[in-house]
């Protein structure tokens, strides 16, 4: 199974993430959405499975839960946006609060990260999708998932000019 992972889209939906994500089974967008027409876009290429942001309106918040907690292809999957672990929430501190999870996709930090946390658990912060802010590069992530392998994952730079 192939997963495309966005995050911090805030209302935008750049034209390179629908080229990007034209092979992906299921989307998981970790918050800060912006309108819920977004996720209706982007249903257009796969099922989506989303959580709502800090900035995200009261519309988005009725749509999707703040926390996922889901088995896919057999791995149990946290998806949240990161605002519950203050400005600047890190990957252990996110795998301290919840140790069951084997795969942990946040966002909120519009920093994109790939990482792994206590030798199992995969974790991806796809980075911001909507428009740059701060220093680091709009991306969005591919996860591949086979039963019984660890998690293939990679980061995608969204244009020429946020490639570092």
């Amino acid at each position: 199974m192939r997963l495309g992972i966005i995050s911090d889209t805030h209302g935008w939906l750049r034209p390179e993430v629908l080229e990007v994500f034209s092979q992906v089974d299921l989307i998981l967008h970790a918050g800060d959405v912006g309108e819920p027409d977004l996720l209706t876009e982007l249903e257009t290429l796969a099922p989506v499975r989303a959580v709502w942001g800090n900035t995200d309106s009261f519309a988005v918040r009725r749509r999707v839960p703040e926390i996922i907690e889901e088995e896919i292809e057999g791995f149990r999957f946290l998806v949240l946006h990161g605002h519950q672990f203050g400005r600047d929430p890190t990957p252990e501190s996110i795998n301290q609060a919840y140790p069951t999870a084997e795969v942990i996709v946040f966002g909120h930090t519009h920093r994109p990260l790939l990482t792994v946390v206590d030798q199992v658990v995969t974790v991806m912060n796809p980075g911001g999708a909507g428009h740059r802010r701060f220093e680091f590069p709009a991306s969005v992530g591919i996860m591949e998932l086979e039963p019984g392998i660890p998690p293939r994952a990679r980061l995608v730079p969204l244009t020429a000019l946020d490639v570092p």
